[in-house]
């Protein structure tokens, strides 16, 4: 007798953001965790990244704030997750060409430049909850005009991943 194939199994998108999700873990930031991933035509994982402190910059002297004198905010100090994962590749930047970027969030117009001068061409995102901002209108106001596509990702399923640290079950993440 022959065994049918599992069918409850992550697809591509499901489990490149799923791979995105895991790495804004990585964040210290106490209100908004984003993680990247980039991925190449062929479905490699070229580069991951989140949102957090530039290297060397102590995290525990990092200004965490969202409100205040900017110069005591993150603002002005955070590197984004799309912009980690681009700088954290270690490969030969023609791999970006026609690759995609998998992210939390959806791009600020700074991170918007960054993708489109490294040749990926898609966006699969799952907030864009700033999309009434100058910054996100402006992002995709490069990506439409650079071809690069966006969307957000396709999850009809509600599919939630455990992922098991210890002996113990622990849930992770909570939807993709």
């Amino acid at each position: 007798m022959k065994t049918k194939k599992r069918e409850d199994y992550l697809n591509w998108d499901e489990y490149f953001m799923s791979i995105a999700k895991i790495t804004a873990g990585r964040s210290k930031d106490p209100n908004t965790q984003v993680g990247a991933c980039i991925v190449s035509k062929d479905n490699r994982i070229l580069s991951t990244g989140y949102n957090g402190a530039p290297n060397n910059f102590d995290d525990d002297k990092f200004p965490w704030d969202r409100e205040g004198n900017p110069l005591e905010t993150k603002y002005m100090y955070v590197c984004h997750a799309e912009a980690n994962a681009i700088d954290n590749f270690r490969g030969y930047k023609k791999e970006f060409e026609n690759s995609r970027i998998y992210v939390d969030l959806f791009p600020c117009n700074e991170c918007a430049k960054k993708i489109i001068q490294n040749g990926i061409k898609e966006v699969i995102y799952i907030s864009d909850k700033y999309k009434d901002t100058d910054s996100t209108k402006a992002a995709k106001l490069l990506f439409d005009t650079c071809g690069v596509k966006y969307h957000k990702l396709k999850n009809t399923s509600k599919k939630s991943i455990e992922v098991p640290l210890s002996d113990e079950k622990i849930s992770y993440i909570e939807e993709i």
